[in-house]
Parts: structure tokens; sequence; C-alpha cells
């Protein structure tokens, strides 16, 4: 409606009325002269006014200039309304000012819409590669997803488009979505937040597209979401689909039958009738975490004092080096040590609240420390009688009926494998066994032999000069007393037992010719895996969390990683390390972190860190 005409429909008498000069006032008024339609003065501030040119003014006027006023109503504009001039002349007026007051403020409200109006953006056209209809859009060989599709429509649709990946955030310009057809394309792949913000979606098609796999929560806040089809296309059905396996499992939303084209032992099977138990997706590593610069042959792990401690036999050094964890760093540091003279085993052995560490030495006798916690140090309490141990190799500890127990292997010509009980001040040679062997490594274990039902304790002695001895605990005699032997294996190095699901293995290692893996059959140990192995001094198998892993180290070729296949009852090989001359492998837990320490006879100590990686992820 134009504004004159609307001035027309009011009340014409105040149009009669006199004009006449006002004294000095704020008035308001339209530069341009009045002509035969009625100009309309619309009010501003005066801060506005100063900084236009032309049009109106409001300024205050004498009554010299009254004159020049004679078309112009004057209005006076004082805080939030409007009022006419109260001087002598103007009252004379009379009411011939109530209707210009009536006019300007409606004349200002109607500006003030008009302005209003004005400021709304224009709805968005209807793309060149779409046809729009009311609340529908269908798109043809569009190059990319549009982003002036109106945004009230609730049903688009992309056909024979010449896109093939869909971006984040597509479609945050058509909130209103209700059905989204994307059919018949070459999609291959889409963004994880492709379809945020339609919460509005009832139905979503993917179909007869290319896409091998979805991104993990993708239908996430499609809370309306009734129907889904997926079909037509190649899915991979690997570890990145097995999301979507578990989302049809709980969705409340109708999805028609899909299935895979890869990999083959899944191929052609319907998607929707697999369970997140056929996929194996979790995987495990040793990935390097730090080294230490300095050779190694035992390394042992220990807790005492409610903290977690790692000791290291240095030989060429000499040393005990023990380490803490530094919860800071988040790495190994230096705690304490203990000097020796080519030191081979560093044994800790903690006996209630007391810490215990034994020191066998190649030169110098073997000794036994004991930690003072006043002194905070290590102070030597026992040495351990040279004319049996003369050259030591390894150290077990172990605890028989509340009674704690060390042996050590020596592996001189005049030497005795012997062991010592603690007495509650020390410890005294309890019982010498295979005497000038030569041994090379001692283990204990318990396993059961018919017709007893419970494990007994037993002694595994590996020697250069003849196969494996295993000994067993009398309880009548509290002695160890020879069994039997491990038949066709000569030149065993070492022996060291796991159990899986309450079944005893053990792994034997040999410098030339295959290690084994061997499973107690209740009077003998039998066969069940072989492993090449030229070069090996260590085959140390280790349980991290629920994985069983055995490690077998060589001088001449890499480190061997195996980990225990359940179904195969065996060990696969899935993992090489680095690692100059091993001669141990040693599992350490600290802070839910799992690191494996190999020592080096050549080379740097190095530790590694298990990794645990998800990748269905």
């Amino acid at each position: 409606m134009q504004v004159g005409s609307l001035l027309q429909q009011l009340d014409p008498s105040h149009l009669a009325a006199p004009h006449r000069s006002l004294p000095r006032a704020v008035r308001c008024w339209s530069e341009e002269p009045l002509t035969n339609q009625l100009q309309v003065p619309v009010l501003k501030s005066r801060d506005t006014e100063a900084k236009e040119k032309g049009g109106l003014l409001c300024d205050l006027v004498s009554e010299q200039d009254n004159h020049q006023l004679n078309s112009r109503s004057p209005v006076h504009v004082w805080g939030d309304f409007f009022d006419c001039m109260e001087s002598e002349r103007s009252q004379r007026m009379g009411n011939a000012c109530i209707p210009l007051k009536r006019i300007a403020y409606f004349l200002c409200l109607l500006s003030a819409l008009l302005l209003t109006e004005g400021k709304k953006p224009a709805k968005p056209k209807c793309p060149a590669v779409c046809t729009c209809t009311k609340d529908n859009a269908l798109c043809e060989n569009a190059r990319a997803i549009p982003r002036t599709v109106p945004p009230d429509v609730i049903s688009l649709s992309f056909v024979r488009s010449g896109f093939t990946e869909i971006s984040e955030g597509s479609f945050l310009f058509t909130p209103s979505l209700q059905l989204l057809f994307i059919e018949n394309n070459n999609i291959k792949s889409i963004s994880r937040h492709t379809f945020r913000g339609l919460k509005s979606l009832i139905h979503l098609s993917l179909a007869n597209n290319n896409l091998q796999t979805l991104p993990k929560d993708i239908f996430k806040g499609l809370d309306s979401l009734t129907n889904v089809d997926l079909r037509g296309n190649s899915f991979n059905c690997d570890c990145k689909l097995k999301w979507l396996v578990e989302w049809l499992g709980h969705t409340n939303a109708t999805v028609e039958d899909i299935y895979c084209e890869g990999p083959p032992e899944y191929k052609k099977r319907k998607i929707n009738s697999l369970s997140s138990k056929d996929f194996d997706c979790i995987i495990t590593e040793f990935a390097k975490s730090q080294d230490l610069p300095y050779q190694s042959l035992s390394i042992d792990t220990f807790s005492y004092m409610n903290d977690e401690y790692v000791v290291i036999a240095q030989p060429f050094t000499g040393k005990c080096i023990f380490l803490e964890w530094d919860h800071v760093e988040k790495t190994f540091r230096n705690y304490d040590n203990i000097t020796g003279t080519s030191t081979v085993v560093c044994k800790p052995i903690v006996i209630e609240t007391q810490l215990y560490v034994i020191v066998a030495q190649l030169f110098g006798g073997s000794h036994i420390y004991k930690r003072d916690s006043f002194a905070n140090k290590f102070i030597k309490i026992q040495d351990i009688e040279i004319l049996k141990i003369r050259k030591p190799n390894d150290i077990e500890t172990f605890k028989i009926e509340n009674n704690w127990y060390f042996v050590v292997a020596d592996s001189s010509k005049a030497g005795f494998t012997t062991i010592y009980k603690w007495n509650g001040n020390g410890f005294y040679s309890h019982q010498s066994l295979h005497a000038w062997y030569r041994d090379t490594d001692v283990e204990y274990l318990e396993i059961a032999r018919p017709p007893q039902a419970l494990r007994m304790p037993h002694l595994i002695l590996s020697s250069s000069s003849q196969r494996p001895v295993i000994y067993q605990w009398n309880k009548a005699t509290q002695l160890f007393i020879n069994q039997t032997d491990i038949p066709n294996m000569e030149d065993v190095y070492a022996v060291k037992h796991f159990s899986v699901k309450g079944e005893v293995y053990i792994c034997l290692t040999r410098f030339i010719g295959d290690s084994k893996v061997m499973k107690w059959g209740g009077s003998s140990f039998q066969d069940i895996q072989r492993m090449p192995s030229r070069g090996s001094m260590v085959f140390q198998p280790l349980q991290i969390n629920n994985y069983q892993y055995a490690i077998l180290g060589s001088d001449y070729s890499f480190t061997q990683v195996y980990n225990w296949d359940a179904e195969k009852a065996r060990f696969v090989k899935f993992q090489e390390l680095n690692v100059q001359a091993p001669r141990s492998f040693t599992h350490v837990s600290i802070n839910k972190r799992n690191f494996l320490f190999a020592s080096s006879f050549k080379g740097n100590t190095q530790i590694y860190k298990h990794v645990i990686v998800d990748l269905s992820a």
C-alpha cells in the first residue's frame, strides 16, 4: 500500500489547518518541497542526520526562519514520544496538531515494518542440475552436492551423478529432509559426518553404488531413521565393517538384505546374518619404546614396597642395575646398583617384606645382598660357597609349603647345581643335584602324574652333556628325586614352561638344530611343534594379559615372536625384532602398561611396549 494513499484514508481536516511559524524548537522536515502528492516526513536522530546529506533534517530553527516552513508540519521529538510545540502561537492552533502526531507515530511503525521486511533473505533458487517442486528435488548429472537446494524440501534424489565422494556436512542446508535417495551412482566413499543434522530423515537409500565400506557411526544422530537401503554395493566384510554388523543387530530401522563381496571366505555371505564374533579385529605388536646403552644377560622384575622394579645383570661392568618407573616422564630410570665382577645373574627374592638379591658372578664368588631400608642401600649379608658354585649360569626361585628356596645351575665341570633354603636368617645349602654335568639352565614347574590329581613341584635341568633331566619333589624327604629325562633332545640349552587352559607346555632351546614346543601328557612330554633355530640361546614363553607368546632369539638372524593360536593349539609367527645376540626376554607390567625387556650380549638392551590395536575402531 502506498504511503500517500494511506494518508488520504485518514481524516483530511488537519490538512486545512493554517501553516504558521513557530518559535525556536526542534523540527523535522523534508528538504523537497511539497507537491500535489503529500510528502511524508521521516524522523531520524541527530547523529544519523549529521552523517547524511539531503533527505530529512532536524535542527533548531528561529522565529525568523518560520516563513520558510509554511508548507511543513513541525513535530517535536523528545525521548520516545512526539508532542506539538508549546508556544503562544501553537496554542492558538487548537487540535490541529493532534492528527499530525498520530500520523507521524503511525508512519514510524510502518517504516520499521518495511525495513524489517526488506532484510529477509531471498529463498534459494533450484540448482540448474535439479528439478524442484514445493517439497521435492531431483538432481541429475550433478558434479557435486549442490548447496542451494531449497531448505524446506523433504525429498531429495541424486541419479547418474558425476561425483564419487560425499564430503562432511553435505546436507546441512537441507535440515528438513525426510527422504534421501542417492541411487545408481558411482559413490565410492562417504564421510562419517555426511548426514549430520538430518534429524528428520526417515528413509535413506545408498543402493547401487560402488561402496566397499562405510565409516563407523555414519548413522549416528539420525534418530528418525526407519528404513535403510544399501543393496547393490561391493562391501568388503573386514574389520572396518564390523561396526555395521553390530549396528544391524540393535537398530530399529528396517535394512534390506546386503551381501559381502570379499574377502573370499565371506563372499556372498549375508551381512545381516553375521555377528561380531565372526571378526577378529584385535591385533598386538611390540613397539620400540626405549634403549638402554649397555649390554646385559639376565633381566628380572619384582614388586617391593608397592612399587615395581627391574634388575639387569651387566656382565662387562659387573653391575646389577635397578630401574624404577618414572611416572612423570613415562620411562624407566636408574634406581640403584650393586657393583661386582663379571655378573651373570641378579635374582631378586622378597620374603615377607624384605628384599634380597642373589648375585651370581663368574669370578670372585657369588653373594647375597639385603636391602637396608634405613640406610637406603644394598648390604652384602652372605657369600655362596665357592666349592659348589664355580660357574653359575642360571638361578631359579620358588616356594614349597611356605618355605623359600633358590637353585643355582652350575655349568663348570667340577661344580654342583645346588638348592638353597631360607632358614629365617639366611640361606643354607639344602640339596646338591646333578654333579659335574655342566648344567646351563634350571626351571621350576608344577605338573601332575597319574594317579595323582594334584600338581607336584618339579625341576628340569638342561645340560650340554646330556638330555634334560626331570626331578620330582618328594614330600616325605623334602628333597627332589631323579624321575626321568626328555628323550631325543640332546644339546638343549634351556627349558621354559607355560600353561594354556590348564595344560602344561615347555619350550626347549637348541643352539644347533630345531627348538621345540612340547606338551605334558601325564607321564612324559610329547612333541607338538618344531622351530628352526640355528644360533638360538633363548626360547622364552611369556603371557601378557590374555595373549600367550613365545620369543625365539638368535645370534645370526632376527628374533622371531610367535603368538599362540588357540584353534590350532600351536604357535604362529607374527612379528620380528632386531636384537643382537639376545639372552633373555622379560615381561614387565607397570600402571596397566606392558613392556618387553630384551637383553643383548653384544648390543644395547631394548625395551618394547606391548600395543593392542583394534582394527575395527
